[in-house]
C-alpha cells in the first residue's frame, strides 16, 4: 500500500493503539460477518440500551411527571423534539467512535489546546456530577419508600452500589447490557400498565405532540415552575451530555475489521438501528411518565411535587381515583429503584471515559466510582441534613441538576457536531448537509433558551 493510500485510509479509521477507549472491553464482542439482518442486529444490540438508560433516569421522572401535572399534555411536544434531537446526536456520537476509533473526550482533547481541554473537562465532570445527584436522590427515595429507612440512611446506602457495579463487571460487558435491558423492560411494562389504568384522553394526548409556544413561555401559573424552566429541565433530563461521551466509546465494543470499509459502514448502520430502537423505547417511557402526570394529577400538581408524593398519590383514591392501590405505589417505587441502578452503571463507565480521554489518566474503577459518587453525595447529604430529610428540597435539587444539564449540553454538542461534520476527520462518513444545518440550528436554539433562562434567573435575584 502506497503512502497516499495510507493517508486516505487514516481519514476513515484510526489505527488501534494502547489508548483505546475502555480498552478492557474495546472490540471484545464478536460481530458476525455473515448471517441475516436480525442476527447482525442482535449482535450489535446493547450499547443503545446503555445509552437509553440516561434518557429515563430519575431526573426524567421529576421533569416529565411534573410537566404533565402542571401543564397537562403541552410538554409532550418537548419530549418528542428532545427525543428526535437525541437520536441525531447519538448517531453522531456512535459514528465518531466506530469510524475514528476514539471517543468524544479523546477527540476533543486531541483537537483543543490545553486550557480549552481542561475547561471542557471541568464542565463535563460537573455535568456528570449533576447526573449522579439525580441517581443518588432517586435511589435513596426508592429505598426510603420501599423499606421505610430514614432519608439519610438511604442516601448513604446508595454509596455502596459501587460494589454492585464491580461485581457486574466480572461477568463481562454483554451480561451488563442484558441486565440493563431487563431493567428497561421492567420500567416500560410498569409505566405502560399505569398509563392504561389512568385512561388518558387520547385526543388531548396526541394533540400534545404538536409544538406550542406555551412550552417555552417564561410565565406560568402561580406556585409552579415556568414552562421554560420545565422545558429545559425535560431537555436536560432527556438529551444528557454524558451520553454523547458514553456512546462514542461503547460503540467500539464490537469487533470490526478496520481494513474493510464495508464492515465499518455496516457497523455504523447497525449501531444506528440499535440506538434508534432503544431511544424510541426511552421516548415511549418518557411519554408514559408525562401522560401519567397529565391524566392523573393535572390540577393537583401540589400533590405530586416529590417522589414521595407521587408514591402516596398512587395509593390515594382522592387523588388517583378508583385505580389507586398500594400495589401501584409499590410498582412505582420498584421502577424508580431500577431506574437509579441502571443509571449508576452507565455513570461509572462515563466517568472512566471522561477522565481517560481528557486527562489521559487511568485510575481503578472502584476509586473512580467512589470519587464520583462521593462528590455527588456531598450536596445531597448537606441538603438532607439541613432540611431534615424533606423530599421537596431534594426534588428541587434534582430539578435544578437537570436544568444545569441543559446548560452544559451545548459544550458537548458543539465539538461533536464540528468533528462529525468535517470531511477531513470523517472521510466518506461525514454528516450530510441537512444534518449539519439541523445540528447547528438545534445548538443555537438551545443555547439561546439557556441564555434567556440564566438572564431571567439573574434579573429575578436582583429584583
Amino acid at each position: 500500500m502506497d503512502n497516499s493510500k495510507k493517508t486516505q485510509d487514516h481519514h476513515i479509521v484510526q489505527d488501534a493503539t494502547d489508548t483505546l477507549s475502555l480498552s478492557d472491553v474495546n472490540g471484545s464482542i464478536e460481530a458476525p460477518k455473515n448471517g441475516s439482518f436480525w442476527r447482525k442486529l442482535l449482535a450489535f444490540s446493547g450499547p443503545g440500551a446503555l445509552v437509553a438508560v440516561g434518557y429515563m433516569d430519575p431526573g426524567n421522572w421529576v421533569t416529565s411527571v411534573g410537566g404533565g401535572a402542571q401543564y397537562h399534555y403541552v410538554m409532550l411536544s418537548i419530549v418528542l423534539i428532545s427525543s428526535l434531537v437525541a437520536m441525531m446526536l447519538q448517531y453522531m456520537a456512535g459514528k465518531l467512535g466506530i469510524v475514528r476509533q476514539e471517543d468524544l473526550a479523546q477527540a476533543t482533547r486531541d483537537r483543543t489546546n490545553k486550557p480549552g481541554g481542561i475547561a471542557l473537562w471541568i464542565m463535563t465532570e460537573l455535568a456528570l456530577m449533576a447526573t449522579d445527584i439525580a441517581e443518588v436522590i432517586g435511589g435513596a427515595i426508592a429505598l426510603h419508600l420501599l423499606f421505610g429507612w430514614s432519608m439519610i440512611a438511604s442516601v448513604l446506602t446508595t454509596a455502596f452500589d459501587v460494589v454492585l457495579l464491580l461485581l457486574l463487571m466480572k461477568f463481562g460487558f454483554r451480561k451488563i447490557e442484558a441486565i440493563v435491558m431487563t431493567l428497561i423492560i421492567t420500567i416500560l411494562v410498569i409505566f405502560g400498565y399505569l398509563v392504561v389504568l389512568s385512561n388518558p384522553n387520547l385526543v388531548d394526548l396526541f394533540g400534545g405532540y404538536l409544538p406550542q409556544l406555551q412550552a417555552v413561555s417564561t410565565h406560568g401559573p402561580k406556585g409552579v415552575d415556568s414552562p421554560l424552566l420545565m422545558s429545559l429541565g425535560i431537555i436536560g433530563a432527556t438529551v444528557m451530555p454524558h451520553n454523547l461521551y458514553l456512546h462514542s466509546s461503547i460503540s467500539q465494543t464490537r469487533k470490526v475489521d478496520r481494513k474493510d470499509k464495508g464492515a465499518v459502514k455496516e457497523a455504523v448502520r447497525f449501531m444506528t438501528w440499535d440506538s434508534n430502537i432503544q431511544l424510541s423505547l426511552a421516548f415511549v417511557i418518557n411519554s408514559f411518565l408525562l401522560i401519567l402526570g397529565a391524566s392523573l394529577f393535572f390540577g393537583k400538581a401540589e400533590s405530586v411535587g416529590t417522589f414521595g408524593d407521587m408514591y402516596n398519590a398512587l395509593g390515594n383514591t382522592s387523588i388517583a381515583g378508583a385505580i389507586a392501590s398500594p400495589v401501584l405505589s409499590t410498582l412505582f417505587a420498584v421502577a424508580l429503584l431500577a431506574s437509579g441502578q441502571n443509571s449508576t452503571i452507565t455513570g461509572t463507565l462515563t466517568g472512566e471515559i471522561i477522565m481517560e480521554g481528557f486527562l489521559h489518566m487511568r485510575i481503578p474503577m472502584w476509586l473512580r466510582r467512589m470519587v464520583t459518587r462521593g462528590l455527588a453525595l456531598i450536596p445531597v447529604i448537606g441538603f438532607t441534613l439541613y432540611y431534615g430529610g424533606q423530599e421537596s428540597e431534594l426534588d428541587k435539587l434534582l430539578l435544578n441538576s437537570q436544568v444545569f444539564l441543559s446548560i452544559a449540553l451545548p459544550f458537548a454538542m458543539a465539538p461533536l457536531i464540528l468533528f462529525t461534520s468535517s470531511k477531513k476527520i470523517m472521510g466518506e462518513f461525514v454528516n450530510p448537509k441537512w444534518m449539519i444545518v439541523l445540528g447547528w440550528l438545534t445548538f443555537i436554539v438551545l443555547t439561546g433558551l439557556n441564555i434567556k433562562l440564566i438572564f431571567d434567573m439573574i434579573t429575578g435575584w436582583i429584583g
